[in-house]
């Protein structure tokens, strides 16, 4: 699952980038995915909701429904 996780996390990135933004990954600790946001996406009034309502929705609707995305 890890693999699959860091793949879609690679197509994600490619969005953020487009936005000035960028994304790390920290750890994936079986279903906790632990990011932080770099660029202009690390300093968003938004981020916690890019985390939550973006990244990790696609990722429980493409990974795994029980996947939970944090902010580092």
């Amino acid at each position: 699952m890890e693999a699959q996780i860091r793949e879609k996390l690679e197509e994600l990135r490619g969005m953020l980038q487009a936005d000035g933004g960028d994304l790390e990954v920290i750890s994936i600790e079986g279903k906790v995915v632990t990011l932080a946001l770099r660029g202009a996406c690390g300093c968003c009034p938004h981020a916690q909701m890019t985390l939550k309502e973006g990244i990790e929705r696609i990722l429980r609707e493409t990974v795994d429904p029980e996947i939970v995305v944090e902010r580092a």
